[in-house]
């Protein structure tokens, strides 16, 4: 892989590797503070082992009365945690204490601290706390994005001991889930406040500072005011600030980088869907958050894998990083290959076929290998098994064939009936009556007669309830056809492509039928690397490129995509598969607020 190509994952891995050693000016063993954050980025590229094989006697939590006794009159630290990106939701150790945070230990005074935070005021509390009783000898501080000039005068005015050496900038301020695909871990975005606002900025500026890129053009969706709020500021930073200024995109000003700046609004239909591939079906079924699947509860899953870790790291999974994209039934095949592979391996190593001291020595170095194996092999196979579980027994197949026909096909009247009979079905679960209620009403919304408050009265005889019925005027105020922009189904083509297209369908026929859907993200992507994503849809911010009509700008060979209100692993999929699919030409790369799935989309839509 080229090492200048956009790539979340390799960008962070630099910061963590600089990181561990103080920048090369802290050696020997050390202590590393974090915070709720900054703890889920380094999370995200490293295990704990690989963290305290590299000189580090301790990870701790800095935000934590329990790992901090300067903190020991804080009875509650949920205002550190909200702020560092703590979420209640997702944390499953208890006040937000992750895998790589341990319990603070004695007599650790002589050692040094590295300490990693966000650049917030709380965060600068605490470490004027710090340091006014140091537990460590000396302190490197890091900050995962810029300092307000008024955040660091009160940090150097506050080391009454001088224990300070140095204070840098690494702009790891996201979670790098794949290569292709950052995260801020934002939820809530879709009705934006101030706060979460300034942290979706700060995080876009970290998402082109860690990649070393500053834009040769900003446009944004001009259905969006975030967006196009989101693109100025970003733009006006750049343009204030020379930590930007490094070059324009790879190999020069001639090959650009577009960071175009769109909104979840313009597509709900994406996040309610049923999901086929590996890495979006664990989401959707099981929840994937921090790289993390809790499998808690689950029929017949030992102790042992209660929890367990999906990550695209390198050398963390390389099953998953090989299948995270593959459909369900290759998935099937490919572990069921995985565990034959693995039973012929560890037959060869059994203590019976041992015959000589050199067999005893030959088994003992291959006995950690083949028990990470055996790990690996138990966890796909219990997380394919409750996958399978869950398809059954929520009759999946059936409505995710009639959701993905009510994503992509116009019949009003055969739509309508389907959805009755599907209504008044006890084998199809609330949740789901509740998605395609919602599907239906996205796509007949403007008909003339679009039967919406039959379908909704249809709904409450099903049994879903009278509050998650009114999630369809949620969604409808939220993401409307007065709303969004143009093109969610195919409003924007014209009427020979889109009889072209229905003609290639019918010709070519469907590969799968779980799969007709495309993203209309990527049809914004294959527009704008022909340059032909429409002006009046998606406007450029005049500042960087005045005077440059957007019909002769040139082709972007990066694409930095940031969506306000979270994205979700099925345009992570197609995204990858662009990027794959145009290796060496263009790459694109899609960050956002967090990454939804239907229970997430639904929960924020609640709050509208």
């Amino acid at each position: 892989m080229n090492s200048d190509q956009l790539d979340g994952i390799t960008a962070i891995r630099t910061y963590v590797d600089r990181l561990v050693t103080g920048d090369g000016r802290c050696n020997g063993m050390k202590v590393l503070l974090l915070d709720g954050a900054t703890t889920q980025i380094l999370s995200c590229v490293s295990t704990q082992s690989e963290i305290l094989s590299r000189e580090v006697y301790l990870v701790s939590r800095l935000d934590d009365p329990r790992c901090n006794p300067n903190l020991n009159e804080y009875s509650n630290s949920s205002d550190f945690n909200n702020e560092n990106g703590g979420d209640s939701n997702n944390n499953n150790n208890g006040g937000g204490i992750h895998s790589l945070a341990l319990q603070e230990e004695t007599h650790v005074g002589h050692m040094k601290a590295v300490v990693f935070l966000r650049p917030t005021d709380n965060n600068i509390g605490l470490l004027v706390r710090e340091l006014s009783r140091p537990r460590f000898s000396e302190y490197h501080i890091y900050f995962s994005g810029i300092v307000s000039p008024n955040l660091f005068q009160l940090l150097c005015e506050n080391d009454p001991q001088e224990r300070v050496r140095q204070v840098q900038e690494f702009y790891a301020d996201f979670l790098p889930i794949n290569p292709d695909l950052v995260s801020l871990n934002c939820r809530n975005t879709l009705k934006m406040t101030s706060a979460l606002y300034q942290r979706n900025l700060m995080g876009l500026q970290s998402m082109l500072l860690a990649n070393k890129r500053q834009p040769g053009t900003i446009r944004y969706q001009k259905s969006s005011r975030v967006a196009k709020q989101l693109a100025k500021d970003i733009s006006d930073n750049i343009q204030s600030d020379d930590i930007f200024h490094f070059r324009r995109g790879t190999g020069g000003t001639n090959n650009n980088l577009l960071l175009l700046v769109v909104d979840r609004m313009d597509d709900p239909v994406t996040p309610l869907l049923s999901q086929w591939t590996y890495q979006a079906m664990v989401h959707e079924l099981l929840g994937l958050n921090n790289n993390r699947v809790i499998l808690r509860g689950v029929p017949n899953v030992s102790k042992d894998l209660e929890e367990v870790v999906l990550s695209s790291a390198p050398g963390h999974d390389t099953f998953f990083q090989s299948h995270r994209n593959s459909n369900f039934g290759e998935l099937g095949e490919a572990i069921q290959k995985l565990l034959q592979d693995y039973q012929a391996r560890s037959q060869q190593h059994q203590v019976s076929n041992l015959k000589s001291i050199e067999d005893m020595q030959s088994f003992m170095e291959k006995y950690p290998e083949l028990r990470s194996e055996s790990h690996t092999v138990s966890k796909h196979v219990a997380i394919m098994g409750e996958l399978a579980r869950l398809v059954e027994v929520c009759s999946l197949m059936d409505v995710s064939a009639f959701e993905q026909d009510l994503a992509c096909a116009d019949d009003q009247g055969g739509h309508l009936k389907e959805l009755m009979s599907k209504l008044d079905s006890s084998s199809i679960k609330i949740p789901d009556k509740l998605r395609l209620g919602m599907l239906y009403a996205l796509r007949y919304e403007t008909a003339m007669q679009n039967a919406i408050p039959a379908v909704k009265e249809a709904m409450r005889r099903g049994g879903v309830p009278p509050n998650n019925i009114a999630l369809i005027d949620a969604v409808l105020k939220y993401a409307g056809a007065k709303v969004r922009g143009p093109g969610l189904y195919g409003s924007n083509q014209s009427s020979l492509s889109k009889m072209t297209k229905s003609f290639m369908t019918s010709v070519q026929g469907v590969s799968n039928v779980y799969s007709q859907h495309s993203p209309l993200l990527m049809d914004t992507i294959e527009s704008a690397v022909k340059g032909k994503l429409r002006g009046e849809d998606y406007p450029m911010v005049s500042k960087l490129g005045s005077g440059i009509a957007v019909d002769n700008l040139p082709l972007p060979q990066e694409i930095l995509i940031f969506m306000v209100g979270g994205m979700t692993y099925e345009e992570a999929t197609k995204v990858s598969e662009f990027n794959e699919a145009n290796a060496g030409r263009v790459r694109v790369i899609l960050g956002g607020s967090t990454v939804h799935n239907s229970t997430s989309f639904l929960e924020e839509l609640k709050l509208i």
